[in-house]
Protein backbone atom coordinates (compact mmCIF):
# COMPACT_ATOMS: atom_id res chain seq x y z
CA UNK A 1 0.00 0.00 0.00
CA UNK A 2 1.35 3.42 -0.94
CA UNK A 3 2.02 6.03 1.71
CA UNK A 4 -0.68 8.64 2.30
CA UNK A 5 0.33 12.17 1.34
CA UNK A 6 -0.18 15.28 3.42
CA UNK A 7 -0.17 18.37 1.21
CA UNK A 8 0.79 21.40 3.31
CA UNK A 9 0.60 25.12 2.69
CA UNK A 10 3.66 27.10 3.83
CA UNK A 11 2.89 30.63 5.07
CA UNK A 12 0.42 30.62 7.95
CA UNK A 13 0.55 26.84 8.19
CA UNK A 14 4.15 25.76 8.69
CA UNK A 15 5.44 29.23 9.54
CA UNK A 16 3.54 32.25 10.76
CA UNK A 17 2.52 34.80 8.17
CA UNK A 18 3.48 38.46 8.77
CA UNK A 19 1.22 41.42 8.10
CA UNK A 20 2.79 42.10 4.69
CA UNK A 21 2.40 38.41 3.66
CA UNK A 22 6.09 38.09 2.69
CA UNK A 23 8.66 36.19 4.75
CA UNK A 24 11.62 37.94 3.18
CA UNK A 25 13.87 38.37 6.21
CA UNK A 26 15.25 36.06 8.87
CA UNK A 27 13.60 37.99 11.70
CA UNK A 28 10.18 37.25 10.19
CA UNK A 29 10.65 33.50 10.46
CA UNK A 30 8.39 32.03 13.17
CA UNK A 31 7.17 28.44 13.25
CA UNK A 32 3.49 27.76 13.85
CA UNK A 33 3.01 26.33 17.38
CA UNK A 34 3.00 22.55 17.53
CA UNK A 35 3.97 21.97 13.91
CA UNK A 36 7.16 19.98 14.51
CA UNK A 37 5.82 17.41 17.02
CA UNK A 38 2.70 17.01 14.86
CA UNK A 39 4.70 16.36 11.68
CA UNK A 40 6.92 13.88 13.53
CA UNK A 41 3.84 12.00 14.70
CA UNK A 42 2.42 12.00 11.18
CA UNK A 43 5.76 10.90 9.74
CA UNK A 44 5.84 7.97 12.16
CA UNK A 45 2.28 7.12 11.08
CA UNK A 46 3.52 6.75 7.50
CA UNK A 47 2.66 10.11 5.92
CA UNK A 48 4.76 11.75 3.24
CA UNK A 49 4.78 15.54 3.01
CA UNK A 50 4.37 17.78 -0.03
CA UNK A 51 4.59 21.54 0.39
CA UNK A 52 2.31 23.53 -1.94
CA UNK A 53 2.58 27.30 -1.69
CA UNK A 54 1.48 30.43 -3.55
CA UNK A 55 4.25 33.08 -3.40
CA UNK A 56 2.86 36.16 -5.11
CA UNK A 57 5.32 37.50 -7.66
CA UNK A 58 8.32 35.60 -6.32
CA UNK A 59 11.35 36.50 -8.43
CA UNK A 60 10.02 39.95 -9.30
CA UNK A 61 11.32 43.31 -8.13
CA UNK A 62 8.58 43.41 -5.51
CA UNK A 63 9.68 40.03 -4.11
CA UNK A 64 13.28 39.20 -5.03
CA UNK A 65 14.21 35.54 -5.09
CA UNK A 66 17.20 36.13 -2.84
CA UNK A 67 14.99 37.59 -0.10
CA UNK A 68 12.88 34.43 -0.16
CA UNK A 69 15.71 31.89 -0.37
CA UNK A 70 17.44 32.70 2.93
CA UNK A 71 14.50 32.31 5.36
CA UNK A 72 13.08 29.43 3.31
CA UNK A 73 16.40 27.59 3.42
CA UNK A 74 16.66 28.06 7.18
CA UNK A 75 13.10 26.76 7.61
CA UNK A 76 13.91 23.66 5.58
CA UNK A 77 17.13 23.09 7.52
CA UNK A 78 15.27 23.24 10.84
CA UNK A 79 12.72 20.71 9.62
CA UNK A 80 15.44 18.40 8.30
CA UNK A 81 17.40 18.66 11.57
CA UNK A 82 14.32 17.30 13.35
CA UNK A 83 13.84 14.42 10.92
CA UNK A 84 11.12 16.04 8.80
CA UNK A 85 11.62 15.91 5.05
CA UNK A 86 9.40 16.88 2.15
CA UNK A 87 8.82 14.67 -0.84
CA UNK A 88 8.39 17.80 -2.94
CA UNK A 89 8.30 21.57 -2.49
CA UNK A 90 5.94 23.05 -5.09
CA UNK A 91 5.78 26.84 -5.37
CA UNK A 92 3.68 28.94 -7.69
CA UNK A 93 5.19 32.38 -8.29
CA UNK A 94 2.34 33.99 -10.26
CA UNK A 95 0.21 36.98 -9.28
CA UNK A 96 -3.43 36.36 -8.29
CA UNK A 97 -4.77 38.34 -11.26
CA UNK A 98 -3.02 36.03 -13.71
CA UNK A 99 -5.33 33.13 -12.73
CA UNK A 100 -2.78 30.52 -13.76
CA UNK A 101 -3.72 26.85 -13.33
CA UNK A 102 -0.64 26.33 -11.17
CA UNK A 103 -1.95 28.67 -8.50
CA UNK A 104 -4.00 27.20 -5.67
CA UNK A 105 -6.82 26.26 -5.72
CA UNK A 106 -5.78 25.14 -9.21
CA UNK A 107 -4.09 21.76 -9.51
CA UNK A 108 -1.43 22.60 -12.08
CA UNK A 109 1.43 21.88 -9.67
CA UNK A 110 0.08 18.51 -8.53
CA UNK A 111 -1.37 16.98 -11.70
CA UNK A 112 1.32 14.29 -11.68
CA UNK A 113 -0.15 12.90 -8.44
CA UNK A 114 -3.50 12.41 -10.12
CA UNK A 115 -1.72 10.37 -12.77
CA UNK A 116 0.01 8.18 -10.20
CA UNK A 117 -1.82 4.89 -9.75
CA UNK A 118 -0.44 4.68 -6.21
CA UNK A 119 -1.95 8.01 -5.09
CA UNK A 120 -4.75 7.35 -2.60
CA UNK A 121 -7.03 10.38 -2.12
CA UNK A 122 -9.03 8.64 0.61
CA UNK A 123 -5.97 8.47 2.88
CA UNK A 124 -4.38 11.79 1.91
CA UNK A 125 -5.19 15.29 3.15
CA UNK A 126 -4.43 19.00 2.87
CA UNK A 127 -3.52 21.41 5.67
CA UNK A 128 -3.76 25.14 5.10
CA UNK A 129 -4.97 28.36 6.64
CA UNK A 130 -7.22 29.79 3.89
CA UNK A 131 -10.34 28.95 1.94
CA UNK A 132 -8.18 28.55 -1.17
CA UNK A 133 -6.46 25.64 0.56
CA UNK A 134 -9.83 24.06 1.29
CA UNK A 135 -10.84 24.55 -2.36
CA UNK A 136 -7.54 23.02 -3.48
CA UNK A 137 -8.29 19.95 -1.35
CA UNK A 138 -11.79 19.71 -2.80
CA UNK A 139 -10.42 19.89 -6.35
CA UNK A 140 -7.90 17.18 -5.52
CA UNK A 141 -10.54 15.00 -3.86
CA UNK A 142 -8.88 14.88 -0.44
CA UNK A 143 -9.82 15.94 3.07
CA UNK A 144 -9.10 19.53 4.14
CA UNK A 145 -7.94 20.81 7.52
CA UNK A 146 -8.00 24.58 7.99
CA UNK A 147 -5.74 25.78 10.77
CA UNK A 148 -7.33 28.17 13.22
CA UNK A 149 -6.04 31.73 12.74
CA UNK A 150 -7.29 35.14 13.84
CA UNK A 151 -7.32 36.40 10.26
CA UNK A 152 -8.92 33.54 8.31
CA UNK A 153 -10.82 31.48 10.89
CA UNK A 154 -10.47 27.69 10.80
CA UNK A 155 -11.05 25.24 13.63
CA UNK A 156 -7.98 22.99 13.79
CA UNK A 157 -4.59 23.11 15.49
CA UNK A 158 -1.63 20.91 14.61
CA UNK A 159 -2.08 18.61 17.62
CA UNK A 160 -5.68 17.97 16.62
CA UNK A 161 -4.75 17.26 13.01
CA UNK A 162 -2.06 14.79 14.03
CA UNK A 163 -4.48 13.06 16.40
CA UNK A 164 -7.17 12.88 13.74
CA UNK A 165 -4.93 11.42 11.04
CA UNK A 166 -2.46 9.32 13.03
CA UNK A 167 -4.54 7.92 15.88
CA UNK A 168 -7.68 6.91 13.97
CA UNK A 169 -9.72 8.19 16.93
CA UNK A 170 -12.56 6.05 18.15
CA UNK A 171 -15.54 8.37 18.09
CA UNK A 172 -19.29 8.10 18.07
CA UNK A 173 -22.25 10.41 18.07
CA UNK A 174 -25.62 9.05 19.14
CA UNK A 175 -29.01 10.73 18.98
CA UNK A 176 -31.91 9.15 20.81
CA UNK A 177 -35.27 10.88 20.36
CA UNK A 178 -38.44 9.57 22.00
CA UNK A 179 -41.71 11.12 23.09
CA UNK A 180 -40.17 11.64 26.52
CA UNK A 181 -36.57 12.67 25.81
CA UNK A 182 -34.15 14.02 23.26
CA UNK A 183 -30.58 12.86 23.87
CA UNK A 184 -27.40 13.72 22.01
CA UNK A 185 -24.11 12.14 23.08
CA UNK A 186 -20.62 12.44 21.64
CA UNK A 187 -17.63 10.40 22.76
CA UNK A 188 -14.02 10.32 21.63
CA UNK A 189 -12.21 7.53 23.42
CA UNK A 190 -8.78 8.73 22.29
CA UNK A 191 -9.03 12.37 23.36
CA UNK A 192 -8.90 13.83 26.85
CA UNK A 193 -11.17 16.84 27.34
CA UNK A 194 -13.31 18.43 30.01
CA UNK A 195 -16.77 16.80 30.02
CA UNK A 196 -19.66 18.91 28.75
CA UNK A 197 -22.87 17.65 30.38
CA UNK A 198 -26.42 18.98 30.55
CA UNK A 199 -29.39 16.80 31.50
CA UNK A 200 -31.48 19.15 33.62
CA UNK A 201 -30.48 17.17 36.73
CA UNK A 202 -27.41 18.82 38.29
CA UNK A 203 -26.38 15.85 40.45
CA UNK A 204 -26.78 13.49 37.48
CA UNK A 205 -24.65 15.90 35.45
CA UNK A 206 -22.01 15.71 38.17
CA UNK A 207 -22.01 11.91 38.06
CA UNK A 208 -21.75 11.80 34.26
CA UNK A 209 -18.85 14.25 34.50
CA UNK A 210 -17.05 11.65 36.63
CA UNK A 211 -17.34 9.15 33.78
CA UNK A 212 -15.68 11.46 31.27
CA UNK A 213 -13.13 12.92 33.67
CA UNK A 214 -11.97 9.72 35.35
CA UNK A 215 -12.59 7.59 32.27
CA UNK A 216 -10.01 9.66 30.42
CA UNK A 217 -12.07 10.36 27.31
CA UNK A 218 -14.02 13.23 25.75
CA UNK A 219 -17.70 13.12 26.64
CA UNK A 220 -20.52 15.48 25.65
CA UNK A 221 -24.08 14.88 26.81
CA UNK A 222 -27.13 17.00 26.00
CA UNK A 223 -30.45 15.67 27.26
CA UNK A 224 -33.84 17.33 27.34
CA UNK A 225 -36.44 15.22 29.11
CA UNK A 226 -39.87 15.21 30.68
CA UNK A 227 -38.67 16.23 34.12
CA UNK A 228 -42.09 17.72 34.82
CA UNK A 229 -43.24 14.10 35.14
CA UNK A 230 -40.21 12.58 36.86
CA UNK A 231 -36.52 11.77 36.39
CA UNK A 232 -36.86 8.20 35.13
CA UNK A 233 -36.82 8.74 31.36
CA UNK A 234 -34.00 11.28 31.50
CA UNK A 235 -31.74 8.96 33.47
CA UNK A 236 -32.62 5.83 31.52
CA UNK A 237 -32.47 7.23 28.00
CA UNK A 238 -29.18 9.03 28.69
CA UNK A 239 -27.68 5.78 29.98
CA UNK A 240 -28.90 3.86 26.94
CA UNK A 241 -27.49 6.44 24.54
CA UNK A 242 -24.17 6.51 26.40
CA UNK A 243 -23.91 2.74 26.26
CA UNK A 244 -24.65 2.76 22.54
CA UNK A 245 -22.02 5.45 21.98
CA UNK A 246 -19.38 3.43 23.84
CA UNK A 247 -20.23 0.32 21.84
CA UNK A 248 -20.05 2.17 18.52
CA UNK A 249 -16.83 4.00 19.37
CA UNK A 250 -15.07 0.77 20.38
CA UNK A 251 -15.78 -0.70 16.95
CA UNK A 252 -14.28 -4.17 16.60
CA UNK A 253 -12.51 -3.69 19.99
CA UNK A 254 -9.08 -4.59 18.69
CA UNK A 255 -6.30 -3.63 21.06
CA UNK A 256 -8.47 -2.77 24.06
CA UNK A 257 -7.61 -3.82 27.60
CA UNK A 258 -11.16 -5.20 27.83
CA UNK A 259 -11.26 -5.83 31.48
CA UNK A 260 -12.18 -3.82 36.75
CA UNK A 261 -11.40 -1.24 39.56
CA UNK A 262 -11.71 -0.60 43.32
CA UNK A 263 -12.12 2.97 44.52
CA UNK A 264 -12.43 4.35 48.05
CA UNK A 265 -14.19 7.63 48.82
CA UNK A 266 -13.97 8.53 52.49
CA UNK A 267 -15.93 5.77 54.29
CA UNK A 268 -17.42 4.39 51.05
CA UNK A 269 -15.86 1.66 48.94
CA UNK A 270 -16.90 0.77 45.39
CA UNK A 271 -15.57 -2.05 43.27
CA UNK A 272 -16.23 -2.58 39.58
CA UNK A 273 -15.38 -5.52 37.37
CA UNK A 274 -16.41 -5.20 33.75
CA UNK A 275 -15.93 -6.90 30.42
CA UNK A 276 -16.80 -5.54 26.98
CA UNK A 277 -17.85 -9.04 26.02
CA UNK A 278 -20.86 -8.11 23.94
CA UNK A 279 -23.02 -10.04 26.41
CA UNK A 280 -24.79 -7.55 28.71
CA UNK A 281 -25.21 -8.48 32.34
CA UNK A 282 -25.42 -6.47 35.53
CA UNK A 283 -24.82 -7.54 39.09
CA UNK A 284 -25.34 -4.59 41.43
CA UNK A 285 -24.75 -4.92 45.18
CA UNK A 286 -25.52 -1.92 47.34
CA UNK A 287 -28.32 -0.20 49.22
CA UNK A 288 -29.23 3.43 49.77
CA UNK A 289 -31.15 4.88 52.72
CA UNK A 290 -32.00 8.22 51.15
CA UNK A 291 -34.73 8.59 48.54
CA UNK A 292 -32.66 11.10 46.59
CA UNK A 293 -29.12 12.39 46.44
CA UNK A 294 -29.44 15.90 45.15
CA UNK A 295 -32.08 15.65 42.45
CA UNK A 296 -31.23 12.05 41.50
CA UNK A 297 -33.52 9.30 42.89
CA UNK A 298 -31.30 6.60 44.36
CA UNK A 299 -33.56 3.89 42.92
CA UNK A 300 -32.38 5.04 39.47
CA UNK A 301 -28.70 4.50 40.27
CA UNK A 302 -28.70 0.71 39.64
CA UNK A 303 -31.13 1.36 36.77
CA UNK A 304 -28.55 3.64 35.16
CA UNK A 305 -25.91 0.92 35.30
CA UNK A 306 -28.33 -1.68 33.93
CA UNK A 307 -29.31 0.53 30.98
CA UNK A 308 -25.67 1.34 30.27
CA UNK A 309 -24.72 -2.34 30.44
CA UNK A 310 -27.55 -3.37 28.10
CA UNK A 311 -26.75 -0.78 25.45
CA UNK A 312 -22.97 -1.16 25.61
CA UNK A 313 -22.94 -4.95 25.60
CA UNK A 314 -21.15 -4.79 28.92
CA UNK A 315 -20.79 -7.44 31.62
CA UNK A 316 -20.74 -5.28 34.74
CA UNK A 317 -20.38 -6.31 38.37
CA UNK A 318 -20.58 -3.38 40.78
CA UNK A 319 -20.69 -3.36 44.55
CA UNK A 320 -20.67 -0.39 46.86
CA UNK A 321 -20.84 -0.01 50.64
CA UNK A 322 -20.51 2.82 53.12
CA UNK A 323 -22.51 5.16 55.36
CA UNK A 324 -22.99 8.27 53.23
CA UNK A 325 -25.25 7.80 50.21
CA UNK A 326 -23.69 10.73 48.34
CA UNK A 327 -20.26 9.18 48.73
CA UNK A 328 -21.56 5.76 47.72
CA UNK A 329 -23.19 7.00 44.50
CA UNK A 330 -20.17 9.09 43.54
CA UNK A 331 -17.77 6.26 44.35
CA UNK A 332 -19.78 3.91 42.13
CA UNK A 333 -19.65 6.29 39.17
CA UNK A 334 -15.95 7.03 39.68
CA UNK A 335 -15.12 3.34 39.97
CA UNK A 336 -17.01 2.67 36.74
CA UNK A 337 -15.09 5.48 35.07
CA UNK A 338 -11.72 4.12 36.19
CA UNK A 339 -12.67 0.64 35.04
CA UNK A 340 -13.67 2.08 31.66
CA UNK A 341 -10.31 3.87 31.44
CA UNK A 342 -8.53 0.53 31.81
CA UNK A 343 -10.86 -1.37 29.51
CA UNK A 344 -10.90 1.06 26.56
CA UNK A 345 -7.16 1.77 26.59
CA UNK A 346 -5.45 0.52 23.46
CA UNK A 347 -2.70 -1.95 24.20
CA UNK A 348 -1.91 -3.08 20.67
CA UNK A 349 -3.87 -4.32 17.68
CA UNK A 350 -4.81 -7.81 18.74
CA UNK A 351 -8.39 -8.81 19.51
CA UNK A 352 -8.53 -9.74 23.20
CA UNK A 353 -10.56 -12.90 22.64
CA UNK A 354 -9.97 -16.47 21.54
CA UNK A 355 -13.41 -16.47 19.88
CA UNK A 356 -12.30 -14.16 17.08
CA UNK A 357 -15.00 -11.60 17.86
CA UNK A 358 -16.31 -9.52 20.75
Amino acid sequence: MSAPILFIDRDGTLIEEPADFQIDAYDKLRFVPGVIPALLKLRDAGYEFVMVSNQDGLGSERYPQADFDGPHGLMMQVFESQGITFREVLIDTSWPEENLPTRKPGLGLVMHYLRERSFDPARSAMVGDRETDNAFAANLGIRAFQLRTAQFGGEWDWAGIAHELADAPRRAEVRRDTRETQVRIRVNLDRVAEPVISTGLPFYDHMLEQIGKHGGFALEVQTTGDLHIDEHHTVEDTALALGQALREALGDKRGIGRYGFILPMDEALASVALDFSGRPWLVFEGEFRREKVGDLPTELVPHFFRSLSDAAGLNLHLSVRGDNDHHKVEAAFKALARALRQAIRREGKELPSTKGAL
